[in-house]
């Protein structure tokens, strides 16, 4: 403060020999800008001195002292760092040196204000400081600038449009500065910023940069780091559905550029199949955790099971846990989208234990049960035709021969009960339907007949059998017929008449001319 005053009152050597300004000047050199706690302590006062501290340069002198004092501690911990462990292997170093401990001066840099604080970082790291080790410092002044948003509840804070605003220009700030290395940043930090720029709506840039940096990483994910609230409430999911889908696709684009990397004898190379069966576990755990949404769609649900690699599916036990959890909360399904959602499983890749479970799911369709027993079958049919037409083993694998005998009986003898349980299933899926039919069968039966007896046509006089309304041919063939048959099982004929070949009633020749 005395120094903006001297300047401002222009202090100087020109009036007088030791001056304000020359004093003052002296002293910040020698004494306060000589450590990082000073020159922070400094710089943060200088934010309410703006802009005549800027016209002296003494934001400029603080900003210098602390990137100069903070690369020489850097550089001196990592030589140390690096000298007790170069007795071991070199990838420990290169491992310690890529996850950088937080300094003890970077907590004082998250009292400056964000545009003082982008401004210290840029020249550290134009003095040579290590950008992977910036992370650690983001981290700090982020947990500590973006205290206060909701980010993880279900409703949208009331906080000021002016407060939100410094945080918006604060969290894209932050996203600028980010470490352009793969791990430099954890993904559950990524995740966070995520959320909050979406909590607080800024740019889509800044969205994307995140999105496609949590994609570089999704194998160091967890199940926790991809439920991201949706902050739309306008009725729809409850989790953020596009954002994930947009990852994955970001996932995909990497994994298909990673295709393209060759090595020094031009050999071509697949990412660590590790890492994509991490991301499959992933997505099918989060299918499974988002499928009890009732308002999520049989189409949205299906495009994010379609994004799961199958190389990272060794079996298809996560994808049945998660459509039998979605078809088990959208019990209004209709047949079709039943059979929509079950055609995203290869019943092929089921295990046995999935497969006895679906035998027995009411909950999916006829065609997907019978489908499973069917590839079940065929797979205790192969496994039993291959043990028994196996080859003579090797010299080296005949040393276990009698322990293995015992073990192949027990596995042969488990495999014929566990076919007969299925043929079971099979016979009582048949029976079932042919009980279906047969009920079906009977109803519409009574149902016809009920409506024949009941019809008004039934109990018409003969004058309108042959009127325009007269009823359809079945009906009128079935009641002519049993009135045919009854007329002839009649003990009693009439007198008055003689029954004619055709059933009809003629009148007695006696009293055809009878006057009374």
């Amino acid at each position: 403060m005395l120094r903006c005053v001297a300047e401002y009152l222009e202090m100087t050597e020109d009036y007088s020999v030791g001056n304000l300004v020359a004093r003052t000047d002296a002293y910040l050199n020698d004494v306060a800008l000589k450590t990082i706690a000073g020159s922070v302590s400094i710089l943060h006062i200088s934010e309410s001195l703006l802009p005549i501290a800027e016209k002296t340069k003494l934001v400029s002198k603080c900003i210098d002292a602390i990137a100069y004092i903070a690369c020489n501690e850097s550089q001196l911990c990592t030589s140390v760092r690096s000298e007790s462990g170069s007795d071991g292997v070199m990838s420990s170093s290169v491992s310690s040196q890529q996850r950088p401990v937080v300094d003890w001066w970077a907590e004082d840099l998250t009292v400056l204000r964000i545009d003082l604080f982008q401004r210290v970082l840029i020249a550290m790291m134009a003095r040579g400081f290590k950008q992977f080790a910036i992370g650690p410092i983001l981290m700090l002044y982020a947990q500590k600038s973006l205290r206060g948003l909701d980010i993880f509840g279900k409703g949208r804070k009331k906080i000021e449009p002016r407060q939100e605003h410094e945080k918006r220009v604060i969290l894209e700030t932050i996203v600028s500065l980010l470490p352009k290395e793969k791990n430099a940043m954890s993904v559950s930090f990524l995740s966070m910023l995520l959320r909050a720029a979406i909590y607080l709506d800024t740019t889509v840039a800044c969205r994307l940069d995140l999105e496609k940096r949590m994609a570089m990483q999704l194998g160091q994910a967890v199940l926790d780091d991809l439920l991201i609230p949706s902050y739309s409430f306008t009725g729809d999911t409850l989790f953020d559905v596009d954002t994930v889908q947009r990852i994955m696709n970001n996932y995909q684009e990497s994994q298909i550029g990673n295709h393209f990397v060759y090595n020094g004898d031009d050999e071509y190379f697949s990412p660590p199949q590790s890492d994509i069966e991490r991301v499959g576990k992933l997505m099918e755990n989060y299918l499974a955790e988002i499928a009890t949404d009732r308002n999520l769609s049989v189409a949205k649900f299906i495009s994010l099971a379609e994004l799961i690699p199958e190389q990272s599916k060794p079996t298809e036990d996560g994808m049945y846990r998660a459509l039998d959890i979605y078809l088990k909360a959208h019990p209004n399904l209709s047949d079709m989208e039943r059979k929509k959602v079950c055609s995203i499983m290869d019943c092929q890749r089921l295990s046995r234990e999935a497969c006895a479970h679906a035998a027995q799911n009411d909950r999916l369709p006829v065609q997907t049960v019978v489908q499973v027993l069917y590839y079940e079958q065929q797979r205790l049919r192969d496994a039993m035709n291959g043990s028994e037409t196996a080859e003579s083993p090797s010299i080296h694998t005949k040393l276990n021969v009698y322990s293995g005998d015992i073990q192949v009986s027990n596995e042969l003898t488990s495999l014929r009960r566990e076919n007969e349980d299925l043929k079971l299933e099979v016979v009582k899926l048949k029976m079932k339907l042919k009980e279906i039919e047969i009920s079906t069968l009977k109803s519409t039966v009574k149902s016809t007949v009920k409506s024949t007896v009941n019809s008004p046509i039934a109990n018409a006089s003969p004058s309108h059998s042959h009127s325009a309304d007269k009823p359809p041919l079945p009906r009128k063939s079935f009641i002519s017929s049993v009135s045919k048959k009854l007329g002839k099982l009649s003990p009693f004929p009439r007198l008055d008449g003689i029954v004619s070949a055709k059933g009809k009633i003629k009148p007695n020749k006696n009293r055809r001319h009878s006057i009374s």
